[in-house]
C-alpha cells in the first residue's frame, strides 16, 4: 500500500512539474480556423479538446468592407453563419453548441439579436447570457463566443 501511494505521489510530481494534468492531455488539441482565411490575430477561430469546442469572439463584418453592415439583423446572421462555419469545420453543427455568451454595445437590440438567433437552432437553445458592453471592435454592434460538445 505504502508503495503505490508513493507511486501515485511521484507521478503526480511529475505531471505538476510538466505543467499539471492538462499538459498530459494537451497532445488532443486541435486548432480550428477557416479554409482560405488568413487569421492575423493572435487566436484560433476555435480551438476543439476531445469532444469539446471552445469558439472565440466573433464578429458580424462584411467580408467586402471588414465592417459591420448598416442593419443589426445582417449583422447578426454574419456573426452566426461565421460561428456555424467553425462549427463545421470541427465536425458540429449549432445544436451542439451548450453556452454562448454574447456581447452587445446597445441593449435594446436584445430582441432583434433573439429574432435572428431563434432560426439557427432546430432543439432547445443552447444555456446564454447577453451582456451589455462599451465599444466592440471595428464597430461591431454585437459579439459572441460559444461552448460546443460533440454528441
Amino acid at each position: 500500500m505504502k508503495t503505490r501511494m508513493t507511486l501515485v505521489l511521484v507521478a503526480a510530481m511529475a505531471l505538476s512539474a510538466a505543467g499539471g494534468w492538462g499538459a498530459a492531455r494537451a497532445s488532443g488539441r486541435r486548432h480550428i480556423n477557416l479554409p482560405g482565411r488568413t487569421v492575423t490575430a493572435p487566436f484560433s477561430e476555435a480551438v476543439l479538446v476531445r469532444d469539446t469546442l471552445y469558439v472565440a469572439g466573433r464578429l458580424g463584418l462584411d467580408p467586402a468592407t471588414g465592417r459591420p453592415p448598416g442593419e443589426a439583423e445582417a449583422e447578426a446572421r454574419l456573426l452566426l453563419d461565421g460561428m456555424k462555419a467553425v462549427l463545421a469545420e470541427a465536425g458540429m453543427a449549432m445544436d451542439d453548441l451548450v453556452s454562448v455568451e454574447v456581447f452587445c454595445t446597445d441593449l435594446s437590440l436584445f430582441e432583434t439579436w433573439n429574432a435572428v438567433y431563434r432560426g439557427y437552432f432546430k432543439g432547445a437553445p443552447p444555456a446564454r447570457a447577453f451582456v451589455g458592453a462599451g465599444s466592440l471592435l471595428r464597430g461591431a454592434r454585437f459579439e459572441a463566443l460559444g461552448v460546443a460538445v460533440r454528441r
